[in-house]
């Protein structure tokens, strides 16, 4: 296991990071993703952190706060020195009854959601707090300022932002700069070998700002477990795919993407996912991929992404495979710039 800076803090992150997702299983949505109480938690968290993981996402949102309550039981019921892990929840949904202040990045919302988050995972502070979406209602400043209030009052160590376009969180840094607020550290996105959009926008923004990069759904919602094929249905899996079929996901690009994987995990005698997995921490912008898991052979088989080295032949292959079809204006940057990267790399 290999420990990355997460952006431009000393704060050091396993390049896996274990989502708690899968705990719970409490309401229609997080029913559909996995059923986890607490003795089998229990036992996936101790063999993350058996195996160098130092790192754990959750959300109040998941499974309706009851994530953060089992995430937060497994860590006392294990004994975790508190400085052994690094702990990330978010804000932003609805736990409990919908009420009109119930959700959203208000001043309002984040002050009580933090203490609620607290007091589930039973922890005194957070070591990375994330907005878990963009709130068009409430202005930017005002989460901001609410955020570094956590930061200054030691409730919150660092802050993350999730599924924000980069203009937003570039405009984010911008106010944090100007006011003198705590800043964004990292993102929370959507970034796999079959969805390639991240490369557009956010991670040349991520570059170009010292953000940390945490994915999730690296596996595509499952598709790219293994079990599913271009001539496979999702009957045929019985995945859960088949009541929550996100992300959206091109599947002809997918399909192809994993006819790629195939034989490379036949080489490695490896899994699908695994590759994967693989792929994604060969990417230099990923500082940590979550993974989440429901049984331990499936975490096992995803601990072992960071063993598998792919050659470049292999990851050429892969990334002929799953690119992105050129859109405007990416394709006129590359184009126009072109003679200056010359210039460049004749240095």
């Amino acid at each position: 296991m290999r420990y990355r800076k997460l952006g431009q803090t000393g704060l050091f992150v396993s390049e896996l990071c274990l989502g708690t997702m899968t705990f719970g299983g409490e309401g229609t949505t997080w029913r559909h993703i996995g059923q986890v109480q607490q003795k089998e938690a229990d036992a996936l968290v101790s063999r993350a952190l058996e195996q160098g993981i130092n790192f754990i996402d959750t959300a109040n949102v998941y499974s309706e706060g009851r994530s953060e309550i089992i995430t937060g039981q497994a860590l006392r019921n294990l004994k975790v020195p508190r400085e052994n892990v690094v702990v990330a929840t978010k804000v932003f949904g609805v736990t409990g009854t919908q009420k009109p202040n119930s959700h959203g990045l208000s001043r309002y919302h984040i002050m009580d959601s933090v203490k609620a988050s607290l007091t589930r995972l039973q922890l005194d502070h957070l070591d990375l707090y994330q907005v878990h979406a963009f709130d068009p209602a409430t202005p930017i400043e005002e989460t901001l300022e609410a955020l570094d209030t956590l930061v200054r009052q030691g409730l919150v160590r660092y802050l993350g932002v999730s599924n924000w376009a980069a203009w937003q969180i570039v405009k984010a840094l911008g106010i944090s700069q100007r006011r003198g607020l705590a800043r964004f550290a990292s993102l929370q996105a959507y970034y796999t070998i079959a969805g390639r959009d991240l490369e557009r926008e956010l991670a040349p923004m991520l570059r170009s700002e010292g953000l940390g990069l945490m994915v999730w759904s690296p596996l595509a919602g499952g598709l790219l477990s293994g079990k599913y094929g271009r001539n496979q249905s999702s009957a045929e899996t019985g995945s859960r795919r088949i009541g929550f079929d996100f992300p959206p996901v091109h599947k002809d690009r997918a399909w192809d993407v994993i006819d790629a994987m195939r034989p490379i995990a036949q080489a490695h005698q490896a899994s699908v996912a695994r590759v994967a997995l693989a792929w994604l921490l060969h990417q230099p912008v990923v500082t940590s991929v979550i993974i989440g898991a429901k049984r331990i052979e499936q975490l096992d088989d995803n601990l072992a992404a960071t063993v598998l080295r792919l050659s470049a032949d292999e990851l050429a292959a892969l990334d002929k495979a799953s690119a992105l079809p050129p859109e405007y204006p990416g394709w006129m940057l590359e184009r126009q710039g072109e003679i200056r990267r010359e210039q460049l790399a004749g240095q």
